[in-house]
């Protein structure tokens, strides 16, 4: 201990704070029950046990100024020494650790602690550092509202609540035909003539009874789209009419939330994403699609037919998009249209640019229309 301290920096708690606010990032490398009792606000939770494995992932330059806290300012000496070790060239150590900055009357926060089941349950979200401890919570205290829950919503809606998202809003008002079950994952056969939502919720329910479902039997239109959206973090459109996919968009617009798209022909299908009020910008569905293209343009899967797996494919990037969104992670297809092919297996991908002429995202916009669905649907 006398070597370390004479080898590794320390700092006294108002300091770190300091250094907080001005940039550097403070590693709460304490144990989880110990979180459970509150951390520093703003600081990085990293458990002292797989902390050499995960710390790339957390902080990749090496350059970059940490802080380590522990409880009492002994074990971070340790981790600042190993730390150093492997290359990071401006570390230091909290002394007094966490009671200390207690005791300095700092502002501590009390994150959400997962249960003994969720740690299980999401076991391997949390040994990915762009996720752990402190994503999964996040996920955990998300809303999505998932528009349809047939081809594209089932294998959504599966990899949503397998993901631990801790509030799914089903909205669809169709009953089970035998045809859906070609794709439509989340149906059987028994439950043929039943309601969609409710037979998707038997089925998440049994496999991750954690989730919150909420049913909306309704079709989305502009009389209530506004009001049942407007309760959601993320909207991901799942449905297949183009009149609903205008007024998700709309909706989704006016309130600022972001709107996950896909759609689905035969065997082609596009992913994006569309969030004009997040820190990317970008368009809306409108600034692709001003207007509705003429009705005989654009048949159903139920008119032109659609491959059976296709869905999955979409449905699946769809739901990997939702999961990036929610966690604040990687790049989202916001501002790029990702396009599949599956009889030549290949993807590519158009770049799209904001309108600055769009009639609702446009930033100079003041007076958006009024939209019926009469008027979209024609």
């Amino acid at each position: 201990m006398t070597q370390l301290k004479a080898e590794i920096t320390e700092i006294d708690p108002r300091e770190a704070a300091q250094r907080l606010a001005a940039g550097a990032i403070l590693l709460d490398i304490r144990d989880t029950d110990e979180w459970a009792q509150g951390t520093p606000v703003a600081a990085v939770r990293v458990g002292r046990s797989f902390l050499e494995q995960q710390i790339e992932g957390v902080v990749a330059d090496p350059d970059t100024a940490l802080m380590i806290l522990c409880g009492s300012g002994v074990r971070s000496l340790f981790v600042a020494d190993a730390l150093k070790r492997l290359g990071y060239r401006s570390v230091a150590s909290v002394a007094g650790g966490f009671q200390a900055w207690t005791e300095c009357d700092l502002p501590v926060e009390r994150p959400k602690i997962l249960s003994a089941t969720e740690r299980e349950r999401y076991a391997r979200h949390l040994r990915i550092p762009e996720v752990g401890e402190a994503g999964q919570a996040k996920l955990l205290a998300r809303r999505v509202a998932l528009v349809g829950a047939g081809g594209l919503g089932s294998p959504i809606a599966y990899y949503l609540a397998a993901a631990g998202v801790g509030t799914l809003g089903l909205i669809d008002d169709d009953r089970i035909e035998r045809s859906n079950l070609q794709r439509q994952i989340l149906h059987t056969d028994a439950r043929v003539g039943q309601s969609k939502a409710r037979s998707a919720a038997e089925t998440l329910t049994g496999f991750n009874p954690n989730v919150a479902l909420v049913l909306h039997e309704v079709r989305l239109d502009s009389a209530n789209a506004e009001a049942i959206l407007a309760d959601y973090d993320l909207v991901i459109d799942g449905s297949d009419n183009i009149a609903t996919r205008y007024v998700v968009n709309d909706a989704c617009v006016k309130h600022g939330i972001p709107m996950i798209y896909g759609a689905i022909f035969r065997f082609e299908g596009q992913v994006s994403a569309f969030h004009p009020a997040g820190p990317n910008g970008g368009p809306c569905y409108r600034c692709l699609f001003p207007e509705p293209p003429p009705r005989d343009l654009t048949p159903s899967c139920a008119e032109a037919g659609v491959l059976g797996v296709l869905p999955g494919v979409i449905g699946t990037l769809m739901a990997t998009e939702a999961l990036k969104i929610l966690l604040g992670i990687g790049e989202p297809l916001v501002g790029r249209l990702l396009t599949y092919d599956a009889l030549s297996e290949r993807f590519d991908e158009l770049r799209m640019e904001a309108s600055p002429d769009c009639r609702w995202c446009a930033p100079h916009r003041r007076d958006r229309p009024t939209l019926s669905i009469r008027a979209v649907t024609e």
